[in-house]
């Protein structure tokens, strides 16, 4: 526990002095971590924000306040002091300190478990890429954040159920199936063109081989159901290798195709009841969504004048059936090009008589791959992209998950392929892995028993810098949970690698004081605890020896 739970700790004493000086209205203060260079475990600035209200001196109004702080909270506070035009700087007891490095030891990996987590429902729907082709560099982007988040999300203590959505109905699959036949036949020695408008990359040859090679008659071959069985197989084989697993596969044919005893889908049903609702309208042939009265910045096409729908009219069907499933608040994660989609999804889902927040929309811009500062030409021979498997394959899973977590997802990601092959300091995520490395061959060593240690004797600058990041991690972790941003976690790693390095070079863990011994070698398990846990969300290995 930090930031967070002592901002819910302090709430009520902020809110009871207030009243004290005839301010009803709730303050909303803030308790920030404040810069390194500022020495203090903790900064308030609710004195400023009472003493605006009262327009008084909020210097005087900080003064009160620390008194009040200093009687209720004994226990975590040993100091608070006025900085500036009326922070209050924070500072911690050392008892709290070892209090709760104590329970990093005694909870290990349920670390930052929360026990008063609202058991609704949290559908998170990631990578969902058309099964059309393999999965590229973007897609492996989208993976690692989507799953990601749902590590997160789980390990606090959220029902969360992880969904891909199989876009395999329509025009697109019939185009790869005409792809593959195609192929099949030139390959078969036929003087044919191929598509214009085809999938083109060499993954159709292979398919086309491996129908051949397998001996079928070409009478025989269902190319569109053969082509996307198994590219679909090829999805979740590199999806293991990249440690995604998915609780759901929802194929778009069970609310596009399939229909009730009336002959209607699901997507006939939704555009019906959005037309009865007043929220869809009929002009020239065209079904139309009022997706203007909701902030949209034009009505949408639902239905087209040959009666084919858009994919809108499926995604809003889709939506529906995610909400008729119970789901409290969806998470879609999509590429930053579907930033335009955002504003017509969030008008049909209010239409269906959701709150807006009810979804949320995670965006996350493209990856350009660097090899030695230069860019890398984004074309394989699996056709005009970098595939997922290619960049697992070159560097591996560990390090492929980890540089797709360093920024936040709305910023673009420069992947430098060899930087993430070096095994030195340089590569960020070998720099975390090797803090547990040491912390495990220093407790191999370690032959006495450990538990019992006086923890008060971790008293120096080090140790006690060490001890806070530990046990901030919660904090991360709620903040990851709020923005839907697992980036914020990669960085809390290397900053505690950087942290136990200070550490590690200024106290030494093996020596003669026994007593000191034991407290340091208890918290070298709390270090190992915590990078273990924190490098697992992320999807992330932690070896033991490297």
């Amino acid at each position: 526990m930090l930031k967070f739970n002592f901002e819910e700790q302090l709430k009520n004493t902020i809110d009871d002095f207030a009243k004290s000086k005839g301010i009803e209205e709730e303050i909303k203060f803030v308790v920030e971590i404040p810069p390194k260079n500022i020495n203090a475990d903790l900064a308030l600035n609710a004195a400023m924000i009472i003493a605006k209200k009262m327009r008084t001196n909020p210097r005087i109004i900080a003064q009160e306040l620390i008194e009040i702080i200093k009687k209720d909270f004994s226990n975590i506070i040993k100091l608070a002091e006025i900085a500036g035009a009326g922070f209050i700087n924070l500072h911690f007891t050392d008892e709290y300190l070892q209090g709760e490095l104590n329970k990093i030891l005694d909870k290990k990996e349920n670390y930052a478990k929360q026990e008063n987590i609202k058991q609704d429902k949290i559908m998170v729907e990631f990578v969902s890429a058309n099964p059309t082709g393999p999965l590229h560099i973007g897609h492996g982007r989208g993976a690692a954040i989507g799953d990601s988040i749902s590590r997160i999300l789980k390990h606090l203590g959220y029902n969360v159920v992880k969904e891909y959505y199989l876009n395999d109905v329509g025009n697109q699959m019939n185009v790869l199936g005409e792809s593959v036949k195609t192929r099949y036949r030139q390959l078969k020695g036929e003087d044919i063109p191929f598509l214009d408008d085809g999938y083109k990359g060499e993954y159709i040859k292979d398919i086309a081989q491996d129908l051949i090679n397998e001996g079928k008659n070409f009478e025989d071959i269902d190319f569109k159901k053969e082509s996307h069985t198994r590219i679909l197989e090829t999805i979740k084989k590199d999806l293991q290798q990249f440690r995604v697993d998915f609780d759901s596969w929802f194929s778009e044919s069970k609310i596009a195709v399939d229909k009730d005893e009336n002959g209607e889908t699901e997507v006939d049903k939704v555009c019906k009841y959005l037309l009865d609702k007043g929220n869809a309208f009929e002009q020239d042939g065209v079904l139309w969504l009022k997706s203007t009265d909701y902030g949209d910045d034009k009505d949408r096409v639902l239905k087209r004048t040959d009666g084919r729908y858009t994919y809108l009219a499926s995604d809003v069907a889709y939506h529906k059936n995610k909400y008729e499933r119970n789901f409290a608040q969806v998470i879609n994660l999509w590429g930053a090009d579907h930033h335009g989609y955002v504003a017509r999804i969030q008008a049909a889902i209010q239409m269906l008589g959701q709150k807006k927040d009810a979804l949320k929309v995670i965006l996350y811009q493209l990856v350009s791959l660097v090899r030695n500062g230069q860019p890398v030409a984004m074309s394989t021979r699996s056709g005009d992209f970098v595939t997922l498997k290619d960049v697992l394959d070159e560097v591996g899973t560990d390090a492929c998950r980890f540089f797709f977590l360093l920024r936040a997802s709305d910023s673009q990601l420069d992947f430098d392929l060899e930087l993430a092959k070096k095994q030195t300091s340089e590569n960020p995520v070998f720099y975390v892995q090797y803090v547990n490395a040491r912390c495990q061959s220093i407790l191999r060593d370690y032959k006495e028993d450990s538990s019992g240690a006086n923890l008060s004797l971790l008293n120096t600058k080090e140790e006690k810098d060490l001890i806070k990041k530990l046990i901030s991690l919660e904090d991360i972790l709620l903040i990851c949970a709020k923005t839907k941003s697992p980036h914020h976690l990669t960085t809390y790693l290397i900053e505690t690698a950087d942290v136990y390095h200070r550490f590690y070079e200024k106290c030494k863990v093996l020596q003669e004081n026994k007593e000191l011994e034991k407290a340091r070698i208890q918290l070298l398990k709390a270090v190992s605890t915590i990078i273990t846990l924190g490098l697992s969300l992320l999807g992330v290995s932690s070896p033991s020896k490297m």
